[in-house]
């Protein structure tokens, strides 16, 4: 048995889906076997980042008992497998919620099988959290999101799952009102990455291809790749790194860094 992630945010719209689809391909791209899993069965996102959105048979089938799990694993983008959710009509209905931990354990099975957890603290979200090895908290830099991350970070705690750690996500220096060693402070978890917002994010989308794909130097691409790096131990060279030393010192110099 691999390891399993569950991406998980208190609320909507934090970025959640975009970070769970960007560091699936980052783990495949460095040689893991790794499977998303997009179990929002009223509204996955996932589809729209990998393009998969027209497939057939897909999650739903598989909660309804129509289609074995198997039959619902696409290939994505840099090697990576991906389950996604269907489009939300006569499957819907059909779907059996209580069948996705018996799904969620047959694709344990896998090295790295990462869950893109549905938003808030619903019945899905508790299968989801109780079913994993390792919760990531996506927040963006804001009270109401970091709030909401404690509140899941709590229900996490009584669930008996272990909270690997805060994932600071659409991060500017205009919009940062508090700075990363508070967040720590007021969640008592560490935050492990910090990415920026970054309009190559939603560019890559728009193509149905993840930004570490379209764009790897793009600097939510780079924060992601390098997040990845960390959790499996690897070393992630950045394009600042990359560089020969006479042009960062250059770019420092211009930019008074």
């Amino acid at each position: 048995m691999g390891i399993s992630i569950a991406v998980c945010s208190g609320k909507g719209g934090t970025g959640k889906t975009t970070i769970s689809a960007n560091l699936g391909v980052s783990l495949s791209q460095f040689g893991k076997n790794v499977i998303i899993l997009n179990p929002n069965v009223e509204m996955g996102g996932m589809g729209l980042i990998f393009g998969l959105e027209g497939v057939y048979k897909t999650l739903h089938d598989v909660l309804a008992g129509e289609v074995d799990v198997s039959e619902a694993i696409y290939d994505g983008p840099g090697g990576v497998k991906v389950v996604p959710i269907g489009i939300p009509l006569n499957s819907l209905k059909k779907a059996d919620p209580d069948k996705l931990k018996d799904v969620i354990n047959i694709l344990k099975e896998v090295e790295v099988l990462i869950i893109d957890a549905p938003a808030g603290l619903g019945r899905g979200v508790m299968t989801v959290i109780s079913s994993a090895q390792e919760i990531l908290l996506v927040i963006n830099p804001e009270i109401s999101s970091m709030s909401d991350a404690l509140k899941t970070k709590i229900v996490a705690n009584k669930l008996g799952a272990h909270v690997l750690g805060i994932v600071l996500n659409r991060a500017t220096f205009d919009s940062m009102d508090m700075i990363v060693r508070e967040i720590e402070y007021i969640l008592e978890t560490p935050i492990l990455a910090v990415v920026p917002e970054d309009p190559e994010v939603e560019h890559s989308s728009a193509f149905g291809v993840p930004v570490v794909i379209k764009n790897p130097n793009a600097p939510a691409a780079v924060a992601i790749k390098k997040l990845a790096a960390d959790l499996i131990g690897e070393e992630h060279i950045t394009p600042d790194e990359k560089r020969p030393f006479f042009v960062n010192r250059l770019i420092s110099g211009l930019f008074g860094n």
